[in-house]
């Protein structure tokens, strides 16, 4: 049996007396960190990880630190730099030293961090999901929709709590020219682990009842910016150019940008610049109202000037028109008063000739005349006319006048 042996700790001594004789001072290491926290004392802690190509299994892991003075200088940095906060999940560049303790062992000490490599993987996430969007036929689905005329009834996503939200609507409902807005929120949570399913679950409620709105407004207000990476999701995307309805997306900062700004059929930075882009909308509105009630009234002037023109100049030619009129109607009652009196000659020399035609043949008939020419009258005792021998008896007394005189007889 071996008779030299030695300690745990002169053995971890040994190993970090032969770390720190044969590597470098430092080194620049791409990881993916799969912890990450603040501790009370301001230090950071994190661990690194890689995974095998496939991205499902871990090859290697190490602990790393920032120590409190480091991270106050760096972390600052980083987020003006990249919008985001060191967290589980981002991938990362840090310049590290290789520390062994004999306690605690191996670990990594962080002394400076690459924002643009941490940069470039955030887009290069964005890409693959614009990418995969537009793949599917359905990148520029929400941005082809086109918005009311007058955008009056809004949806909004957001969380009821946030400051965006009520600038949002304090905005919509004391704006300078009395436009009104019908608003209901559909209550989501903003930031955390939960952002993902809620959005889509608010969403969701919004496409239900898609016709009762005009857009759907998402904002977020406040907040840090480093949660707007949870805003970075494919399944949100889609669900935002699947919409029904135009969707308005002010969910950053003047600088901030996710992937639902490029999907969205309209991004503003803040929910203040939403409140004003839809003010802005009903602006316009109102002043193509004015241009029109403006044209309408101008049009209207003029065809009363052109009327008042065309009346002054008929009052002026109303006088002679009038004597003209006069003239007319005279020379018309003229020859209407000579056919009236040529008809009515015309009809008294008629009604004359048939007058004297009718005395003609009256005097044709008078008996008198008759009895001139050889006829005689018969009559009775009482002077009815005989006109049959049935009218006579045996013994009447008759009357038979000549033109000359009464012969009286008795019938046998």
């Amino acid at each position: 049996m071996p008779t030299d042996s030695v300690t745990l700790y002169e053995l971890n001594a040994l190993v970090r007396s032969v770390l720190e004789q044969t590597l470098d001072d430092t080194y620049w290491l791409e990881a993916e960190l799969s912890e990450a926290r603040q501790a009370s004392n301001g230090h950071f802690y994190v661990e690194f990880v890689q995974k095998d190509d496939a991205g499902r299994s871990f090859i290697a892991k190490a602990r790393g630190t920032i120590w409190a003075r480091t991270y106050h200088t760096l972390a600052p940095l980083f987020e003006r730099a990249t919008g985001e906060h060191l967290r589980a999940g981002m991938k990362v560049r840090v310049q590290v030293t290789v520390a062994f303790h004999e306690l605690y062992g191996y670990s990594l000490n962080v002394v400076d961090i690459d924002p643009s490599y941490t940069m470039g993987d955030m887009a290069r996430r964005r890409r693959e999901i614009l990418a995969q969007l537009e793949a599917d036929g359905i990148l520029h689905d929400n941005q082809e929709l086109q918005l009311p005329v007058l955008v009056k009834r809004i949806a909004v996503v957001s969380s009821a709590g946030a400051a965006g939200y009520g600038d949002f609507c304090n905005q919509l409902d004391h704006n300078d020219y009395g436009l009104y807005f019908h608003t209901q929120l559909f209550p989501a949570v903003m930031q955390g682990d939960h952002v993902e399913d809620s959005v889509l679950a608010a969403l969701a409620a919004i496409a239900d009842e898609a016709e009762r709105w005009d857009c759907v407004v998402i904002i977020r207000g406040g907040g840090a910016t480093s949660d707007l990476s949870d805003f970075d999701s494919y399944h949100l995307a889609a669900a935002v150019t699947q919409m029904p309805l135009p969707v308005i997306v002010g969910i950053g900062h003047e600088r901030d940008e996710t992937v639902l700004d490029f999907v969205a059929h309209t991004r503003v930075k803040t929910p203040t610049a939403a409140a004003a882009f839809l003010i802005d909308l009903g602006a316009q509105q109102l002043a193509l109202i004015e241009e029109l009630q403006q044209r309408l009234t101008q049009a209207a002037r003029q065809q009363i000037e052109a009327l008042h023109f065309k009346l002054d100049k008929m009052v002026a030619l109303l006088p002679h028109t009038v004597a003209m009129t006069l003239e007319r109607e005279q020379h018309k009652l003229q020859q209407l008063s000579q056919r009236y009196r040529q008809a009515t000659a015309l009809q008294v020399q008629g009604t004359k000739f048939k007058l004297q035609n009718f005395e003609t043949r009256l005097s044709a008939l008078d008996p008198v005349l008759q009895l001139r020419r050889g006829y005689s009258l018969t009559l009775t005792a009482d002077g009815h006319l005989v006109k049959t021998v049935a009218q006579v008896k045996p013994g009447d007394r008759l009357l038979t006048r000549f033109p000359d005189g009464i012969v009286q007889s008795q019938a046998l």
